[in-house]
């Protein structure tokens, strides 16, 4: 059972507001995932950004969050850039205010976070790498661009059972304005309902 605070969080998402075109580009992601549930195998969803600060973050950790509500598994995801920075802290902070229990485990110019959406479920740990980092899925992935940058400059994905764009608008536009909060909190909110969108699509035969 999720946290309480993010249950709440989760009723605020209402699937009417992603239109059908958005719906398109989700649709092969929903189909990779059934078919791995159909067959019974793992899933495992590599979230891809430029510098895997601020959509992937959002991407993985709403995905494993909503395969967790939905009872879909075994559903592993992983976030990754095709450069190596930093998890922004305004993601940190924004994740926090919609529930979840953030534990920073060190700080430095690339913190590492412990993310947890649920008291039995172990966390996601947060911080920024490589795509092919050794702590993500070296094959029988999907890579999930999530920003039109990465998506461009990376067309093929070493290792990649298939390439899913479905990038968002960068919430960093925001940033040192007085509207950041709230555009990180949007961009949040829409990341959550298209990820519990596609994992609500999924059919589980073992429930």
């Amino acid at each position: 059972m999720l946290f309480s605070e993010i249950e709440r969080t989760v009723q605020s998402f209402d699937f009417n507001e992603i239109s059908n075109d958005r719906k398109a580009i989700l649709q092969p992601l929903i189909e990779y995932i059934q078919n791995k549930v159909n067959n019974q195998e793992q899933v495992n969803l590599n979230f891809i950004c430029t510098h895997n600060s601020r959509r992937s973050h959002l991407s993985q950790i709403w995905a494993q969050t909503g395969a967790a509500y939905y009872k879909i598994k075994p559903v592993y995801c992983y976030s990754g850039g095709t450069e190596e920075t930093a998890m922004y802290p305004m993601i940190a902070e924004t994740l926090r205010a919609s529930g979840f229990k953030i534990t920073v485990l060190s700080k430095g110019v690339n913190p590492v976070y412990s993310i947890k959406y649920a008291s039995n479920r172990h966390p996601l740990i947060g911080f920024s790498k490589l795509y092919d980092a050794d702590f993500n899925p070296q094959d029988d992935f999907a890579a999930i661009m999530t920003c039109s940058k990465a998506d461009g400059d990376c067309p093929f994905i070493s290792g990649a059972e298939k390439r899913i764009p479905i990038a968002f608008d960068d919430p960093k536009k925001s940033d040192i304005t007085p509207h950041q909060k709230e555009i990180y909190k949007k961009s949040s909110h829409e990341i959550g309902t298209e990820m519990f969108y596609v994992f609500s699509q999924i059919n589980n035969y073992d429930l």
